[in-house]
């Protein structure tokens, strides 16, 4: 009957219940591995990745492709000539909407140091009337064509605050008269045209220089004037010859030649000569002085008749001919008459 016990069953002797043994575990089912990715790029990936670090390649990326896009985009916009036209149109109305401001806008001018005649003839070239945009008004332009004007040395432009347009002129001293085929001019000191004269008598106080290519020498023609102190009051002016030297002339019809280096030495021996000997004193009509070793003199009328006269030879007329003898004798009475 004990073995029909439920109670007894599981227990030892004794009653005492049997040991329990765990049932060993099983193995718990492993996951499949999922493969892993190669980290290597692949060969199209690795050629782009070495093309874009070309620096052609990255600016035509960078750049050049979204330029070519808005390129294309704005091309297809202005293809349309209407737009095209409403856009022109707005553009021009903002700029001169701008550019006529009154801040931007010149009223008046203002001209210092000119004469009225270079007065008038600058404002005669302003581009424009005034009141005008600034923008409309190139300086470099104008400062340009002011230049062209004889009587201008120098001239500065600027624009003022309050709209004015202010002009600096330096207008050229006349230092110089120059008589040619075309007339009387007067010139600066380094032969510049300053202006055309009707006569000298508009500037007497001026000395006169004559000759083609004689405005091309004129600072050495004030030199030479500079240095004819002692016979300055009987100077007339000098004569480029040949456009290679000077003639210095006289009173009483005489020349000195200069030759054509050295020129301002040669007129300081010849007033030297002059201090010590008088010799522009005497009748003398040409002191060459072409040639520094010799110095040639060719003496006056009245000298050279009055040497004749002493040889016994017929007196010379005011060709350089000799005078038949009885206009030589009818001279010589008149003399003789004249004198007593």
């Amino acid at each position: 009957m004990q073995g029909l016990n439920p109670f007894h069953r599981g227990q030892g002797p004794g009653g005492r219940p049997a040991p329990v043994r765990p049932a060993p575990a099983r193995p718990a089912p492993v996951a499949p591995r999922t493969p892993r990715k190669d980290p290597a790029p692949s060969r199209l990936a690795y050629r782009l990745n070495r093309m874009m670090l070309r620096p052609l390649v990255r600016r035509l990326v960078h750049v050049g492709l979204p330029a070519f896009l808005a390129a294309l985009v704005a091309g297809i916009w202005l293809s349309d000539d209407t737009r095209r036209a409403n856009l022109t149109g707005g553009i021009d109305a903002i700029v001169d909407r701008i550019q006529h401001r009154d801040e931007f806008m010149v009223r008046m001018m203002t001209i210092e140091g000119a004469s009225p005649a270079v007065d008038k003839g600058l404002r005669a070239m302003l581009p424009v009337d005034l009141p005008a945009s600034s923008f409309d008004i190139d300086l470099e332009k104008l400062r340009e064509r002011v230049l062209k004007l004889d009587a201008v040395e120098a001239v500065d432009l600027r624009i003022k605050p309050g709209g004015v347009l202010s002009a600096v002129v330096t207008e050229r001293v006349p230092a110089l008269l120059w008589r040619h085929a075309r007339g009387i001019e007067l010139l600066d000191k380094t032969g510049h045209r300053v202006a055309s004269v009707t006569g000298r008598e508009v500037r007497g106080d001026l000395p006169i220089i004559a000759g083609e290519g004689a405005d091309r020498a004129a600072a050495e023609a004030l030199a030479l004037i500079d240095a004819a102190g002692p016979i300055l009051p009987r100077l007339r002016g000098l004569e480029r010859m040949g456009e290679r030297r000077w003639d210095v002339v006289l009173d009483r019809g005489q020349r000195i030649k200069l030759p054509e280096e050295k020129a301002l030495q040669a007129l300081e021996r010849a007033i030297a000569l002059d201090r010590a000997l008088h010799m522009l004193d005497r009748d003398l009509s040409v002191v060459d002085l072409r040639q520094e070793a010799r110095p040639v003199v060719r003496l006056g009328m009245e000298a050279q008749n009055a040497i004749r006269r002493a040889r016994g030879q017929p007196q010379l007329g005011p060709d350089g001919l000799p005078l038949p003898p009885e206009a030589t004798a009818g001279k010589a009475a008149k003399t003789a008459k004249k004198s007593g």
